[in-house]
């Protein structure tokens, strides 16, 4: 048991002395950052869809 009371409290003092929180406005810019890299990605994979459904209805056009 006092293993894992040391455990907890050495993750304690990690998580409130050793590691850098990132402040307010940097969290809104990494925000800011997934959601438009987020967009792209969905966009790029509208037109990949677009364009491969396209070119399967031209073939299966052709072979009818």
């Amino acid at each position: 048991m006092a293993k894992v009371l040391e455990f907890f409290k050495g993750s304690y003092t990690e998580m409130s002395e050793k590691v850098t929180w990132p402040t307010w406005s940097q969290l809104q810019n990494s925000a800011v950052v997934v959601l438009v890299a987020s967009l792209i990605i969905a966009l790029v994979i509208l037109a990949m869809d677009k364009a491969s459904s396209n070119v399967l209805e031209l073939l299966y056009g052709i072979g009818s």
